[in-house]
């Protein structure tokens, strides 16, 4: 279960950051260009929040699961001094829970604004942070903790 539930998190990841990408390119072209709000805007921050929500759903049940964590837990201690240990124990999640929380922000934020151009800055500001902590919470391959960019290629 636990290699299933890691592959599938994996594949997840790319959607997460298509839409969020997508979310944030938008964003900063509707500051830039002074046009419109319209139905694509808010459909780009609802399919980032979503596909985060998605992923920490997965995150979560995959965290109770891990054999990483459960070793983790029984000497936090030791585990809070190996860097990648300490990565999926804590920083790892600490990120992704923060970006989702961003994520939402940004998309309630926008229902809310009363202007197009505020619309757009509210997007930029919480869709780019909230694309910037996935970005830094992501184990890519060439760092010490690496995953592999898809179940079964370039592993490290």
């Amino acid at each position: 279960m636990y290699g299933i539930l890691k592959d599938l998190h994996n594949i997840v990841r790319w959607f997460v950051l298509l839409f969020g990408v997508w979310a944030v390119l938008r964003a900063w072209w509707g500051v830039f260009s002074k046009r419109e709000w319209v139905k694509g805007d808010r459909l780009a921050g609802i399919l980032f929040s979503s596909a985060l929500d998605t992923q920490v759903l997965l995150g979560l049940i995959l965290y109770f699961v891990s054999p990483i964590i459960q070793g983790a837990f029984k000497d936090l201690g030791a585990a809070m001094s190996q860097s990648g240990t300490r990565f999926f124990t804590i920083e790892h999640v600490v990120y992704m829970i923060l970006a989702v929380v961003f994520a939402h922000v940004g998309s309630a934020s926008t229902k809310k604004a009363p202007t197009t151009q505020t619309r757009f800055k509210r997007a930029t500001l919480w869709f780019s942070l909230a694309l910037a902590l996935v970005l830094a919470g992501i184990p890519w391959p060439w760092l010490e903790i690496g995953r592999s960019l898809l179940p079964g290629f370039l592993t490290p």
